[in-house]
């Protein structure tokens, strides 16, 4: 067996939750699982329909991009996710989707305005888009640049990716990270979900008023304060 067995199978797990919560379609869409004390990741293979994925059809790689087991060739975006566990060693696990909502808005490479308490309980900002990449750098190593896309706007921005666990990437889609694949995913539905209601929101009321601070600061302490209360 594997000493990579169970990494696998947490990657595949992540992966098939994907289809389950309606936030890929096809292949659109991949997750993936660090392994700190190895300095590896699992990752969705490329192309590989959701329908006959198996866990062992997941590829594991190193920081540097090189398959370390597998078969498959990994997914497309796979120099994305080496940067960011690179750059970031706080994270275990990273989604990128092309969900229908968020997708649209990384389209118009605009931010998710923080507009009621669903989004204030789990983000006190934004949900950042990231501008589009430069020509010359689509021309290069065009995922590895996805990756320095993510990691310098958030220090342009000056937020810590432990505080915020997503991004939408302009022109492109999103991407959601967390301490745990598990955590990852949650994201990804959740930003999903931020992204439909922003949307209806917007279109029902274009000049719909942000959330007041008050109201923002109350719904993210009470879920993640010290002295956090609330619970669904």
């Amino acid at each position: 067996m594997s000493q990579y067995q169970d990494l696998k199978q947490a990657c595949y797990d992540a992966n098939m939750q994907l289809p389950k919560l309606g936030l890929v379609l096809f292949t659109f869409g991949n997750a993936s699982v660090v392994d700190r004390a190895k300095n590896v990741f699992a990752i969705k293979p490329s192309g590989v329909p959701y329908d006959t994925l198996t866990p062992e059809d997941i590829v594991i790689v190193d920081f540097d991009n090189n398959i370390v087991e597998g078969k498959k060739r990994p997914s497309s975006d796979t120099k994305t996710h080496a940067l960011l566990f690179k750059q970031w060693p706080e994270i275990g696990g990273i989604v990128h989707t092309h969900s229908t909502y968020a997708t649209a808005w990384a389209q118009t490479q605009t931010d998710i305005p923080i507009l009621g308490t669903t989004h204030a309980d789990h983000l006190t900002t934004d949900v950042p888009c990231a501008p589009p990449m430069a020509d010359e750098l689509i021309q290069g190593d065009y995922e590895h640049q996805t990756g320095w896309q993510i990691i310098q706007e958030f220090e342009r921005r000056g937020i810590s990716p432990t505080e915020v666990e997503m991004i939408l990437v302009g022109n492109h889609a999103p991407f959601t990270w967390g301490k745990t694949v598990e955590k990852a995913v949650y994201n990804s539905a959740v930003l999903e979900e931020i992204a439909r209601l922003a949307y209806l929101s917007c279109t029902l009321r274009p000049e719909v008023p942000r959330l007041k601070d008050a109201l923002i600061r109350k719904h993210y302490e009470r879920k993640h304060g010290a002295n956090s209360y609330y619970g669904q």
